[in-house]
């Protein structure tokens, strides 16, 4: 019994989402009916946030009314950010949030392995070595035995290493492994405590055109070995097509920039059997499966009993429903414990709660709490129907609080509670799981086994509630969350944190000392609590000093905020190191970490605690010019990364582009896509042009070829094509094409050891082919490739210069590489 209350645990928290309360449709209710009789499950299996098919998983979850999970290994964490300045862990947290969200919206759940999205790889053996292959592979065992799919379906080809990025093949590699693995029990049978072994029916590739390079050539492919399934279903209770759901869901990934078009219509999804029988009717992907009650011993009356409440379904009067929906769940609970006794337990009992219109709601007196602190929760339940029900009793977790009541809900009547409870001292903190240890470069660290795979951390504080419907017993639980009133968005929710005393979060993550003088670092210090009071150090590597040694605080308030400000002295040697601010309380207890709130309309309000660390670095570094303008792209912080050493750095508006002296500053840099996310850019080229040729430096970050806001041939002064060349290793060689221009000498000595300690990537999307005005500067590739030339450009245009260039400044500065420092100043100095 013990086994399955944890493996419960783990489905309920699968999806968790501190938003309103849902609110069920007559219609929503209906399908909900429909989808207890079905005993089916799928799992889709891709790499990253967006590799899903959208499509696919609405149509398995709201036309067949399979449970169906998407399986992402990583959470997103190494692309770029649309949406804000986030990036790298902060990014996963976001487009996490998002990929709840698009399955929020498609009818799936979501699921994740413990690997870290690195960045780009070129091939799965790379991918497989830097994520741990065989903890990866636990994971997605993991994952199909708690799972438990009929059916698996992989979003990229196994058979196809080096056609795509490394992650997504070795997803697939991984999943066609795995499916056969998972049905061994001796493969990882330390998860055999929670979980049994499963043996998936059947193993699919999602293949369309684009794995055939191009429409015409999958028109004319062999489709005999494919079945393929029609995902263009019309919901006439939802008004809208499986696709027009799917282009929402796909809108939810709005970090990378993926709002979707709405399409109506029929749409053939193509499905490649890999493992497994092949159904003898190649459009019912399920054919043959048992997905009825009668999988289960003694279902076949529970089957019975919801085919007539299905049939007898009164749209005006869900109500009806309730006493054989009561019945139905009688018979759940007289099963033996098992899978689908567990989850069709926790559907039945919410259709339950919404056919009767049954409202519970636990909201608290503010989003935040440190342990040990006073809580005041509301509670509002309101029983919308006739039915009798009586709250016998609720309980507050984890303060293992009971109140006994005996309250009956008379029909639409509202009733309130209050309680006030102090949390435990040793309660969790409400982090993202993943981000509590240090990581490594390809994987989080997650020891907890029934942690692994969930989307985010459980909350802890939440009521259960035992009710008495109809005479039949019903518990229920609810999340603890915190509302408010909006002025202008009316009621907004917001997740109940559970969070430290205090915090201390230095202003800038990299401090860049280009010689001897000292540079201010700022420690904004935030209370948790009412009554913080101690002081504040910063810990420093050996050879620097700061300026006090400490400062006292003092916070009287919970959320105040207290500003305190360290001269920073550096050592006279070129180094990289860590400071940390250290927050010492009255009572003895040291603090070291920051927090960091994301607030976007599109996902629920996040907290993420970490290590409040900057790294400080003393680089050999000497610059010509002060003054720069930055047109911003999809965002990125080089902009504060090139104030460290000294430029004045104005991010140009619209207005001043148009009609504003450029030739005041000394270069001009577009940011990161500026090209693909700018549309004025179009308007701008001309004044940008000229200001080159009157003697500017003008530096254009990379690009992506694909939805250039202006042409390609007029992005530049000289002709130039962007490819989709790239160089992922970080410490491949770079070698020089041109060393004695002036962007290696001048005013800093460029060297091979400029090029030590890169992050991520070298660059990406390098042009291919340029115009014999540019010199091509440096030379990369990564192993078994040609040379790639194009990755920095520079021209003499009129009486300035021009420079194109794909390393990736955007990672490198940010992170404080001080032969990036070196080598970017010599670009902003050109011609000076």
């Amino acid at each position: 019994m013990h086994r399955y209350l944890l493996l419960l645990f783990c489905f309920c928290v699968l999806q968790l989402d501190a938003q309103a309360p849902k609110k069920m449709t007559s219609g929503d209710i209906h399908e909900a009916i429909q989808k207890l009789n079905v005993l089916g499950s799928a799992l889709y299996v891709a790499a990253h946030p967006d590799d899903e098919n959208q499509k696919l998983i609405s149509y398995m979850a709201n036309d067949l009314k399979m449970n169906t999970a998407y399986l992402s290994l990583t959470r997103g964490d190494g692309g770029q950010n649309l949406v804000g300045p986030e990036i790298r862990e902060l990014l996963g947290v976001i487009r996490t949030q998002e990929l709840l969200g698009a399955r929020r919206i498609d009818g799936g759940q979501q699921m994740f392995s413990r690997a870290n999205d690195f960045g780009y790889s070129k091939n799965p053996e790379e991918t497989l070595k830097i994520w741990n292959e065989k903890e990866v592979m636990a994971d997605v065992i993991w994952a199909i035995r708690k799972w438990q799919p009929d059916v698996i379906v992989n979003r990229f080809d196994h058979r196809t290493p080096g056609k795509t990025h490394g992650h997504h093949t070795a997803s697939a590699i991984l999943s066609h492994r795995a499916f056969d693995m998972a049905a061994d029990p001796t493969v990882y049978p330390d998860q055999l405590k929670y979980v049994d072994v499963w043996q998936p029916k059947r193993l699919f590739f999602n293949t369309s055109w684009w794995f055939y390079g191009s429409r015409d050539k999958f028109e004319k492919a062999d489709k005999s070995k494919l079945m393929s399934v029609d995902a263009g279903s019309y919901y006439p209770i939802k008004g809208k097509s499986n696709t027009e759901i799917a282009a929402e869901s796909r809108s939810m990934h709005k970090s990378q920039g993926f709002g979707a078009m709405s399409t109506r219509g029929g749409l053939q999804e193509y499905l490649e059997l890999l493992k497994g029988d092949m159904p003898s009717d190649k459009t019912n992907v399920f054919e043959g499966i048992n997905t009825s009650w009668t999988r289960v011993a003694g279902g076949a009356a529970i089957g019975k009993v919801l085919q007539k409440v299905e049939a007898e379904y009164d749209y005006s009067n869900p109500t009806a429903s309730v006493p054989g929906l009561l019945k139905a769940y009688k018979l759940i609970k007289a099963l033996p414990d098992g899978h689908w006794k567990r989850i069709k337990i926790a559907e039945i009992k919410e259709v339950i709660k919404a056919a009767m219109g049954l409202y519970i709601q636990a909201s608290s007196d503010d989003y935040s709490y440190t342990s040990g602190q006073e809580v005041s929760i509301d509670l509002e339940l309101t029983n919308r129907s006739e039915v009798p029900v009586v709250l016998e009793y609720f309980s507050i977790l984890p303060v293992d609080k009971d109140s006994t009541l005996q309250m009956t809900l008379a029909n639409n009547e509202v009733n309130l509670i209050t309680q006030k409870v102090s949390l435990p001292k040793d309660i969790t903190y409400t982090n993202p799981y993943w981000l509590n240890k240090k990581s490594a470069l390809g994987m989080y660290t997650v020891e907890d086994q029934l942690s692994r795979g969930l989307p985010e951390t459980p909350r802890a504080l939440k009521i259960q509630f035992a009710f008495l419907v109809d005479g039949e017993p019903l518990d229920l639980s609810t999340e603890v969350v915190f509302k408010k009133r909006d002025p202008v968005a009316g009621e907004v929710y917001r997740p109940v944190e559970i969070v430290q005393p205090v915090f201390a979060n230095i202003q800038e993550t990299v401090y860049v000392f280009a010689d001897n003088s000292p540079k201010t670092v700022n420690v904004l210090v935030k209370s948790g609590e009412e009554n913080v009071k101690g002081t504040v150090i910063l810990a420093i590597p050996n050879g620097w000093r700061t300026e006090p040694e400490k400062v006292d605080i003092d916070l009287q308030l919970k959320g105040e905020e207290q500003l305190v400000s360290f001269k920073l002295y550096p050592t006279d040697k070129q180094e990289e190191n860590l400071i940390s601010p250290i927050v010492t309380l009255e009572n003895g207890t040291s603090y070291t970490k920051k927090v960091t709130l994301i607030e976007y309309d599109h996902i629920p309000t996040q907290t993420i605690v970490q290590p409040s660390e900057s790294k400080v670095v003393r680089v050999d570094l000497q610059k010509k010019g002060d003054k720069i303008g930055y047109i911003m792209g999809a965002g990125d912080a080089v902009p504060a990364a090139l104030e460290q050493v000294g430029y004045q750095v104005t991010t140009l508006e619209d207005s001043e582009i148009i009609s504003g002296d450029l030739s005041k500053y000394d270069a001009i840099i577009l940011g990161v896509r500026a090209y693909n996310t700018v549309e004025r850019l179009k308007f701008y080229q001309p004044k940008l042009m000229a200001y080159v040729k009157n003697g500017g430096t003008l530096i254009n970050q990379y690009n992506t070829h694909r939805s250039l806001k202006v042409k390609m041939d007029k992005i530049a002064p000289y002709p130039l094509k962007i490819s989709r060349d790239r160089v992922s290793k970080e410490e491949a060689e770079v070698r020089f094409l041109a060393p004695n221009h002036p962007v290696l000498n001048t005013p800093n000595k460029i060297t091979q050891k400029d090029f030590e300690g890169w992050v991520q990537e070298r660059g990406l999307y390098f042009p291919n082919e340029w115009d014999e005005h540019y010199t091509a500067i440096l030379s990369s590739n990564d192993s078994g490739e040609t040379p790639k030339d194009g990755g920095l450009l520079v021209a003499q245009y009129g009486d300035g210069w021009y420079v194109y260039s794909g390393y990736s400044w955007f990672r490198e500065l940010p992170a404080g590489v001080p032969g990036a420092y070196r080598l970017f100043t010599n670009l902003i100095s050109i011609g000076k």
